[in-house]
């Protein structure tokens, strides 16, 4: 696993040219990640009021397809940040190679079964 904390120091370290790209993934996703969710937070709960904020309100907003693409950004880009930030626990609390294959092949089929519900979700509204 890369604990670098520099680009440099994660060329070095990197086994492999996979692990460098998550590496960097994950530092441009979570950048990403927080203007994303403070935007969806400003647009949800500061510039509406609360009484405005009804089942009506949200389906009328997701009948733009630009606001249904920014929410299953959201989605997408959370889910393989978290997914990639849990492999890297994995990689470094779980020993044995079967436990880790086995452990990791689960989370990886919730993780596509919570993109798959949470896009159909989206995108049947």
């Amino acid at each position: 696993m890369i604990k670098a904390r520099t680009l440099s120091d994660a060329r070095q370290q990197s086994h492999s040219n996979a692990e460098l790209n998550w590496w960097i993934f994950m530092r441009i996703s979570g950048l990403i990640l927080v203007f994303l969710v403070l935007g969806h937070i400003y647009m949800t709960f500061i510039q509406v009021s609360e009484a405005d904020a009804t089942y009506v309100a949200v389906v009328n907003k997701l009948s733009n397809p630009a606001w249904k693409f920014y929410d299953w950004l959201i989605l997408a880009l959370a889910l393989l940040h978290g997914a990639n930030g849990a492999r890297y626990s994995i990689e470094d609390y779980v020993r044995t190679r079967p436990d880790r294959a086995w452990i990791k092949g689960t989370f990886y089929t919730v993780i596509a079964l919570l993109f798959a519900f949470g896009t159909v979700g989206l995108f049947s509204l």
